[in-house]
């Protein structure tokens, strides 16, 4: 069986409730932000060093390991949160 890589829990609860705070995507849940944006901040320098950071780190983590699966199942359980980042 193949490795697959290891979430924090609360990062995964995050990323399915926490909305983006700025930039093109402002107010999308970060779970949702599209691959090429991820893929473009990495490009530029990498992701913020901070809780967005991590949860930007880990849904890129996810997507381009064909994980959304993750995704869709906590979006299913997991109650949205209007607020952003915080």
């Amino acid at each position: 069986m193949e490795n697959l890589p290891q979430f924090d829990k609360e990062i995964l609860l995050d990323i399915v409730r926490k909305r983006m705070p700025f930039g093109k995507y402002k107010g999308t849940i970060i779970a949702d932000l599209p691959i090429s944006y991820l893929e473009w901040f990495m490009r530029k320098g990498g992701f913020p060093e901070n809780k967005l950071g991590s949860w930007m780190a880990t849904t890129y983590e996810i997507k381009s390991n064909g994980l959304q699966e993750i995704i869709y199942k906590l979006k299913q359980i997991v109650p949205q949160d209007n607020k952003p980042y915080s």
